[in-house]
């Protein structure tokens, strides 16, 4: 009997914490605009950017997708 799907790590860079410091943008926003964006750019480079409207913030999310898990490279506020 097989499990169910397996919950993907996410795994926060150093610069994409201090950038959530900042930018006063919580874990959970980030958690959030991964799981459920209003929309997804695919990078040439392999990289994702996932945008989120939430309340007056527009957050966009940049990460990579590998075996592991995922990993946010990069934390914006599109309307700052």
């Amino acid at each position: 009997m097989g499990k169910g799907p397996e919950k993907r790590q996410t795994y926060l860079t150093r610069h994409a914490k201090r950038r959530m410091r900042w930018r006063n943008i919580s874990p959970k926003d980030v958690e959030k605009t991964l799981t459920n964006p209003d929309r997804v750019e695919q990078l040439p480079s392999g990289r994702k950017n996932a945008f989120k409207l939430m309340g007056d913030k527009l957050i966009q999310v940049s990460y990579i997708e590998g075996g592991k898990g995922t990993t946010v490279i990069t934390v914006v506020d599109k309307n700052r």
